[in-house]
């Protein structure tokens, strides 16, 4: 799995070129063509996700302790 400096990356890369209104994305030498937006907007959902998988954190701890008795 990729990391989030190169998930972020690609994320930026196909954000850019979405608004740009072009469907063939360049990035570190590989080119891919999308045949539609929606299909772009599936893979920014898709990379959205992952990056927000990578960077949840834990929202409540609870701590329980007891004296033994």
């Amino acid at each position: 799995m990729a990391d989030l400096a190169q998930l972020t990356a690609w994320r930026d890369a196909l954000m850019a070129a979405r608004y740009q209104g072009v469907r063939t994305v360049e990035y570190d030498g590989k080119r891919v063509t999308y045949a539609s937006d929606a299909e772009m907007a599936a893979a920014l959902a898709d990379l959205n996700r992952q990056i927000n998988g990578t960077t949840a954190r834990i929202a409540v701890v609870r701590i329980q302790s007891s004296k033994g008795l």
